[in-house]
């Protein structure tokens, strides 16, 4: 029997509806929840997700404010606008998209943003306190979206052993964070797996629930998934199909026609994990927003 299939397009629109709901309720007291995204130069991919996310944003009701600087912008002056945005009152979320032109440093701009603004969760104060579970923080929206497929499709991680196949910044360390926590969508048994683990098909059938953020196009395969597992593909590849239309196909990090087969649910690639990253981002947006009127009421 096939698997289950998790719908990240049918979670992500369950949760922009209640935040529909939640940004009209705000606006009723006054507060009015503002995302701004700060894009450098013209590289058509970082335009296309920019514009995603600022129609998604328009759509729940969100303030949202798109600043477009030349590729020429030196990193003072980017700092100066993730500066200003800082103070902006308007403003509770600041993405800055990436990657940037060079020599302009990443990290330097990423450690600029408020911690209270970072929508994206990439600050090296809501690392920590993410990783310390301690403290008020934003998640990495691709984790925190991962989470929420498992727990709204009936798969909570708590008590669960969990193989995460990935140890990138952006999803398998902040995504072994969250899986530990003493709060919902954690209390789970985590093993981080990577492309380097020896014998990784032993440590992946181990797994009652397998999330792989590996990079790599079909890298898991029916074999390496255990009867019954819940596996979260959190991979999107573009690879060359000469026999499709476009010349290319999509696909994930699992081989899903051989998985779905094993597995008891699955999400596919596309439309698994990629919707929910910006469904985070408003989600991170509104209590943002949230907390800051909590700030200025006390």
């Amino acid at each position: 029997m096939s698997a289950q299939i998790i719908s990240g397009r049918d979670i992500s629109a369950e949760i922009r509806a209640e935040l529909t709901d939640r940004v009209a309720e705000l606006e009723k007291d006054g507060i009015k929840p503002g995302l701004a995204t700060v894009l450098v130069g013209e590289n058509p991919a970082s335009q296309m997700y920019v514009g995603m996310k600022n129609k998604a944003a328009a759509k729940v009701g969100l303030h949202s404010r798109q600043l477009t600087l030349p590729v020429e912008t030196s990193e003072e002056e980017l700092l100066g606008v993730v500066a200003g945005l800082n103070a902006d009152p308007e403003i509770n979320g600041i993405l800055v998209q990436l990657p940037l032109p060079d020599p302009i440093d990443e990290g330097k701009i990423i450690e600029a943003i408020h911690p209270s603004k970072d929508v994206d969760g990439l600050n090296p104060v809501n690392v920590g306190r993410l990783a310390t579970d301690s403290g008020d923080f934003l998640a990495p929206c691709t984790p925190a979206g991962v989470i929420e497929m498992l727990v709204r499709s009936d798969n909570d991680p708590s008590g669960k052993h969990v193989v995460v196949v990935g140890r990138s910044n952006l999803v398998g360390r902040p995504l072994a964070s969250l899986l530990l926590r003493k709060d919902r969508g954690g209390n789970a048994t985590v093993t981080v797996a990577h492309s380097r683990t020896a014998d990784l098909t032993a440590v992946t059938r181990s797994a009652e629930i397998l999330v792989v953020a590996m990079g790599i196009p079909e890298k898991i395969t029916g074999e390496m998934v255990a009867p019954g597992t819940i596996v979260i593909d959190v991979g999107t590849h573009r690879v060359d199909d000469p026999g499709s239309e476009k010349g290319y196909r999509v696909c994930g990090d699992v081989l899903f026609d051989e998985v779905k087969e094993v597995a008891a649910a699955i999400s596919p690639s596309p439309g698994g994990v990629g919707p929910m990253t910006i469904t985070m981002l408003l989600s991170n947006t509104v209590k943002a927003a949230v907390a800051a009127a909590a700030r200025a009421s006390a």
